[in-house]
């Protein structure tokens, strides 16, 4: 009886199993990796929509009202804005009317129309006081284009935490989207997914 004809079936089962096992090894890390891009690109393409149709326009209006505020302040001599004169009275609905309505309007857009963009589950209180906050000077403004200047402000204070809220979620996002489009493993998805593609 010869050896090798012994041997040689069980070699070649031996391999072809192997062959088996090491195929299905490659698909499972192949369909595992191809999945947890694709969870990366879900979590990006949010993240991306978050900053270019909430948070970014929010921030950049804010920052936008925040540096007027001052720069009205600054011209006035004052730290905060009290209305005392007939000619800071006339500042003051030029600078509401054409600069920190239009502002305002924006925002309130911005947070009413696209709220199902923010990050939180639930509103924040901000977002809301700042909405009802705007809401009361549409009231004022509309009592000024009647003659009427006895109200000056909104019945709703401005939100303190307003500003600091969408500066703080704009940069969390920025952050987060720099992870996501930098790390190791996105990058080398990105290039070969690039390839494939004619």
């Amino acid at each position: 009886m010869d050896l090798t004809t012994i041997f040689l079936p069980n070699s070649l089962q031996n391999a072809a199993a192997l062959t088996v096992v090491l195929a299905f090894a490659g698909y499972l890390v192949t369909f595992l990796s191809s999945r947890m891009m694709a969870q990366r690109a879900d979590k990006l393409r949010l993240v991306n929509m978050r900053l270019n149709e909430f948070y970014g326009p929010l921030y950049v209006a804010s920052q936008a009202g925040h540096i007027a505020y001052i720069s009205m302040l600054k011209k006035q001599g004052k730290e905060k804005n009290i209305i005392v004169t007939e000619e800071e009275l006339k500042d003051w609905i030029l600078w509401l009317t054409t600069i920190f309505m239009p502002l305002n309007n924006i925002r309130e857009k911005i947070i009413i129309e696209k709220a199902y963009l923010i990050v939180e589950q639930e509103m924040p209180q901000c977002l809301l006081e700042f909405v009802t906050h705007v809401v009361g000077y549409k009231a004022v403004l509309a009592k000024w284009s009647r003659g009427d200047y006895t109200e000056r402000r909104s019945l709703i204070d401005f939100p303190p935490e307003f500003d600091n809220y969408v500066q703080r979620s704009y940069a969390a996002l920025k952050a987060e989207q720099t992870r996501l489009m930098h790390s190791f493993a996105w990058r080398l998805y990105r290039r070969l997914a690039g390839r494939k593609q004619p």
